[in-house]
């Protein structure tokens, strides 16, 4: 649990950046061997999807911030340190997904099939970014709690600067005369095991896909619902509704998130079954034609 993965000299190489780098790369060729299969162009593609990732990395930073806004007060220059994890996998998603809409739009790219060709890819940048998280120490911090599962950081664990009984957002610690390294809920391994979960359902609907743009809209859907469940309401974030806190359990709701993830459960369910039907209704005709 170290943020620095390889130090020579002044060059330190972070666990966080080399992950999210490698799970870009295996992301774009697992992409592009599906897109070949089914025969569309995987180098105009590698294209879009390079645009897509700068956009991805700035929406992701924007809204982490936005988000988050009070961890970057105090220094406000810190919001452009990405490599010290901070990156909200919403913003990412939305952002490059209006990348690709810029290219359908602009040079008639297919939008869906390069969707659901990226899908696994983001996937596997959850889990590099989660895993990130953890080495990083102060990223994504979970609550304390009494439950079983909680987890105490070592002293020896560099990046975790501990945390402070009775509050709610992670900004707050320094304000703090005591901290605790816990027990505290390790949240960077539950979002890892949700980006886990989502890259066999991306397999898994793929290999469905009754239509273009399954696998991206079920993503979408299931990333917001999972997160929201597994995640968030055990994270140390600021609880925008402050519905339901459980101080013992270390359990919140609702936070930035969570609201955030409504809209977007309740789109993805609209454009499934919208996508869902104009399926249906292209198959309508070339059935009756066959009668």
């Amino acid at each position: 649990m170290d943020p620095v993965m390889i130090q020579i000299g002044p060059l330190a190489i972070r666990w966080y950046g080399f992950l999210i780098t490698l799970a870009i790369f295996v992301a774009f060729e697992m992409a592009k061997r599906r897109l070949r299969a089914w025969g569309l162009d995987a180098e105009r593609f590698e294209t879009v999807a390079f645009w897509a990732v700068v956009w991805g990395v700035v929406g992701a930073r924007l809204l982490y911030v936005l988000t988050s806004w009070k961890e970057f007060a105090q220094d406000p220059i810190s919001a452009l340190y990405i490599w010290q994890g901070g990156l909200s996998f919403h913003g990412a998603v939305l952002f490059g997904a209006l990348v690709f809409y810029y290219y359908h739009r602009r040079y008639g790219l297919p939008l869906h099939p390069y969707l659901d060709a990226a899908t696994p890819g983001v996937a596997l940048g959850i889990v590099a970014g989660r895993i990130g998280n953890l080495m990083n120490g102060s990223d994504t911090v979970g609550r304390l709690t009494t439950l079983p599962i909680g987890f105490t950081w070592p002293e020896w664990a560099r990046g975790f600067p501990g945390v402070c009984p009775g509050i709610s957002d992670i900004s707050e610690i320094y304000r703090c005369e005591t901290l605790v390294r816990g027990p505290v809920h390790l949240t960077q391994v539950y979002g890892a095991l949700v980006g886990v979960i989502l890259f066999f359902l991306a397999l898994y609907w793929l290999r469905k896909r009754p239509f273009p743009g399954y696998a991206f809209w079920q993503f979408v859907l299931w990333y917001s619902l999972l997160r929201s469940v597994l995640e968030e309401p055990f994270r140390l974030n600021p609880l925008w509704l402050p519905v339901y806190v459980n101080e013992k359990l270390g359990i919140g709701l609702f936070t930035a998130t969570q609201i955030f993830s409504i809209p977007l459960i309740l789109l993805a369910w609209y454009m499934l079954r919208r996508l869902g039907s104009q399926a249906e209704g292209l198959q309508k005709p070339k059935e009756g034609k066959r009668r």
